[in-house]
């Protein structure tokens, strides 16, 4: 089972929790489990298509999952995900 630390934007999808464990095997799969698990999570983490959202990004103990298998990326017992949902602004 990995942690998932939740950023403040999708803490009211969570109960307010700072942090979730969810299973899985792979990244994809531990982020299915959270949207399974907090149902208001799914439109905020994954597009119509199934897709993770391009403006969410994922980090396995500090690396960015994007530079190793993406949503593939294995994942262990006692490994810690960071959502992290890209900011923009301005004009």
């Amino acid at each position: 089972m990995a942690t998932v630390k939740i950023p403040p934007v999708l803490r009211p999808s969570v109960g307010g929790e700072k942090t979730v464990s969810a299973d899985g095997s792979n990244v994809g799969e531990v982020l299915k489990s959270l949207a399974t698990d907090h149902p208001q999570t799914q439109s905020q983490l994954f597009s119509a298509e199934g897709e993770l959202n391009r403006y969410v990004n994922v980090y396995l103990n500090d690396e960015d999952v994007r530079v190793l298998d993406g949503l593939q990326t294995v994942v262990g017992e006692g490994d810690t995900l960071v959502i992290l949902p890209a900011m923009a602004g301005g004009r």
